[in-house]
């Protein structure tokens, strides 16, 4: 372990980030990582134990119980206490294709799962994990994995989200010759396009597409496979397909009012802001500048279009949330959580940045969108909502008259319904409930050489679950083709 009883000794240490105003005027990463003194002194507060809940990975409901990928945590926060980074490194390299995305972005389940958030704060595991990484870069130890052997089955990958860069990461390193085709103009997928850049540095993206390609893997952009490459062009020139297209089918909420101009899905809008900032297109057809701006939906992408509206210079954000308020504190005397998330009131980070510039939080709870109002010429100029009470037996509408909200700009944040119907439909590949219907072993579809992993066949997740997506299709795909061999 590291230093005995320094999870007494020591407090656990957040990130440091520039100040919530200044960070506002710019679209840049606002988070820093630790430096080696405060990494040390978090690593030391792990305790190694006998069961380490962190990396235990196990799906609970909706909820993830640790990392996963089952990360070695304990280990490399030894590591990390000691000063050795680059051996934290490797061990941490082991579990993790890409650390430099889930130090970023991932909302860390281990913590959650760390033993010591029975009765206090966990370790600080995702700022260790940050640490490690970008100290690997600074020193010039992250290489391109070049291959290990030469074989001359080649595998298309359609798609290059973080399910579709493992995979090809994976079985590039073996051998085979790996081409990735995405539709958007960069790689990357979600982590390019979906993720504002003050969360995740597109130069972070980029800096690991280069390392990939100089070590073989090719990138296909800018062709949309199901509409520019049919399924029997692909099959003639690949031994192995895998379809990694991710869940990106947004759920819509189809009230009265619903084809006003100025309402729109919140991944629309966050793509386009990057496509500009990327300097893909020359102007934004969908901006909060200016506007009352309102989001429907509680989750991390709303918390993101809230961000992205402050750097904008919007007039107001009111993000909808149907769930009443959290309480603000649960004591660990009555923590029954664990190993999940407790359920208390959290700030994320645009929260925080409305409230400084503000005076108060964009959050509405316990709100049901009933309709939207739209103006004689098609324009969306607000919308009406009802209160939700929660009670034993589910939510139930409260009484009272509709109440009237003025937006110019309503964004939808509600989540998706699953992976897009374009290649399934031109592929003939089987779906339920708008997944690719593959299990988690061989990640077969109904066609013998196509495989399909990540969101795309386990519906919206995190990044760290699609990292294990394309770890295990990898392995799949391997067998599959050694069977070939074989036969």
């Amino acid at each position: 372990m590291g230093e005995f009883k320094g999870f007494m000794k020591y407090e656990k240490q957040a990130l440091s980030e520039l100040s919530l105003i200044d960070r506002l005027s710019n679209h840049k990463a606002f988070q820093n990582r630790f430096s080696k003194d405060d990494a040390s002194i978090q690593g030391a507060r792990c305790m190694d134990c006998g069961t380490p809940f962190c990396q235990s990975g196990l799906s609970y409901g909706n909820e993830t119980i640790g990392c996963p990928i089952g990360n070695y945590i304990p280990e490399w926060n030894d590591l990390v206490y000691r000063g050795d980074y680059k051996t934290a490194y490797e061990r941490l390299s082991e579990t993790n294709n890409f650390p430099e995305f889930t130090g970023r972005v991932c909302p860390a389940p281990c913590e959650h799962a760390c033993v010591m958030k029975i009765n206090r704060e966990s370790v600080a595991i995702k700022g260790i994990e940050r640490t490690i990484i970008d100290e690997a870069y600074d020193n010039g130890w992250v290489k391109p994995k070049y291959p290990e052997a030469d074989r001359n089955e080649t595998i298309a990958i359609v798609g290059s989200g973080p399910a579709g860069l493992t995979a090809a990461d994976e079985l590039n390193h073996r051998g085979y010759k790996v081409t990735v085709y995405e539709r958007a103009k960069e790689p990357g997928g979600l982590l390019m396009y979906g993720i504002p850049n003050m969360k995740l540095d597109k130069d972070v993206v980029r800096r690991r597409v280069k390392l990939m390609e100089e070590a073989g893997i090719t990138f296909k952009t800018g062709i949309e496979i199901g509409v520019d490459i049919n399924r029997e062009e692909l099959e003639k020139m690949y031994d192995a397909i895998i379809l990694c297209t991710g869940s990106q089918n947004a759920r819509d909420l189809p009230l009265e009012g619903r084809m006003g101009y100025g309402i729109h899905f919140a991944m629309d809008y966050l793509t386009e802001q990057t496509q500009f900032l990327n300097g893909e297109i020359d102007e934004v057809t969908i901006t909060a500048k200016d506007k009352n701006v309102i989001i429907i939906g509680a989750g991390d992408t709303g918390a993101d279009c809230v961000a992205t509206a402050l750097r904008e210079n919007c007039k107001s954000v009111v993000q909808f949330n149907k769930y009443t308020k959290l309480p603000e504190e649960i004591t660990f005397e009555t923590n029954t959580s664990w190993p999940l998330a407790l359920p208390v009131f959290k700030m994320d980070y645009a929260h925080k940045e409305y409230e400084a510039r503000f005076g108060q939080e964009p959050r509405a709870y316990g709100v049901q969108t009933m309709r939207y109002d739209v103006d004689h010429i098609g324009n969306v100029r607000g919308l009406y909502t009802q209160v939700i009470s929660e009670t034993e037996d589910g939510t139930v509408m409260g009484e009272g008259s509709e109440k009237f909200w003025p937006a110019d700009l309503v964004l939808l944040s509600i989540g998706f319904v699953g992976t897009e119907t374009t290649i399934p439909q031109s592929f003939g590949i089987k779906t339920e409930r708008n997944k690719i219907i593959a299990n988690d072993r061989d990640f077969r579809t109904n066609h013998s050489k196509i495989f399909a992993a990540g969101d795309a066949r386990r519906g919206q997740s995190l990044v760290v679950w699609a990292i294990k997506e394309g770890r295990a299709v990898a392995d799949a795909v391997e067998s599959y083709l050694n069977q070939k061999i074989l036969v």
